[in-house]
């Protein structure tokens, strides 16, 4: 990078930089005529470079220059970058920048890249105001997949599969089940959360059971009743009837 900046500085103002780059543009004089160069005018006033305050004062008009000739601030090295030598990359960068704007200007400069050229589009504002309620798919398609029937968050949802040919939903609150199949299983007698339900097998013969029993449910307690199940904490009686 070094070389291509020396050559296109060297054949641009005319004049050699000197063994070391950094040093070579220190006064900032080269710089100051290389933007004249490019837009004359752009440094009114080159000092020479007698004391430090004067080599300051070069590369300070410089940066202002190439700010004004449209390189991007982000893109511009501090003055005490170049002057204590203490940054070489971000000289680089900036000059490289500054060849870029060049480029996109119409110089004919052998480095950087040409900036695109803005295209700026002007709207009718009827057509803005189309546009308002009009959006295109930003993700693929949908394959002409349809939202109708949705429902708003937190409302209920009845499921049914069309397979087994149940009837089909009246209401616009139902879907088809939407992960495989429930297998004909019915919710029905399905209770609020929190509220108590009874478990019985009518495998056993069993009566169905009163608010107080429950079936074992881990395998098989063998006919046992836990008939007369109190609250927790209480004690609680198991028995067989076969030994009753």
């Amino acid at each position: 990078r070094e070389r291509e900046l020396r050559a296109w500085i060297e054949g641009t103002t005319g004049r050699r930089i000197g063994d070391s780059f950094m040093d070579g543009l220190k006064d900032g004089v080269i710089l100051c005529e290389l933007i004249n160069k490019l837009q004359p005018g752009s440094v009114q006033k080159v000092n020479e470079p007698i004391q430090n305050w004067h080599k300051l004062e070069n590369i300070g008009n410089f940066l202002r220059a190439i700010t004004r000739y449209g390189v991007k601030p982000h893109d511009i090295f501090e003055a005490n970058d170049l002057f204590e030598n203490t940054n070489h990359t971000q000289v680089q960068s900036t000059l490289i920048a500054l060849a870029s704007q060049a480029k996109t200007k119409g110089n004919n400069v052998g480095l950087g890249v040409k900036y695109a050229e803005k295209q700026q589009r002007r709207f009718h504002p009827e057509k803005l105001r189309e546009g308002r309620n009009i959006i295109g798919l930003q993700m693929g398609t949908n394959k002409f997949a349809s939202q109708q029937g949705m429902t708003a968050y937190g409302t209920r949802r009845h499921l049914y599969d069309p397979k087994l040919g149940t009837d089909q939903p009246l209401d616009q609150a139902t879907i088809s089940l939407q992960m495989g199949t429930n297998k004909g299983a019915s919710q029905a007698g399905m209770t609020a959360p929190g509220t108590k339900r009874q478990i019985f097998e009518p495998a056993l013969g069993m009566e169905h059971c009163d608010t107080l029993t429950i079936g074992l449910q881990m395998g098989s307690n063998k006919g046992a009743s836990q008939q007369g199940m109190t609250v927790y904490g209480l004690p609680r009686q198991v028995y067989d009837p076969k030994y009753c």
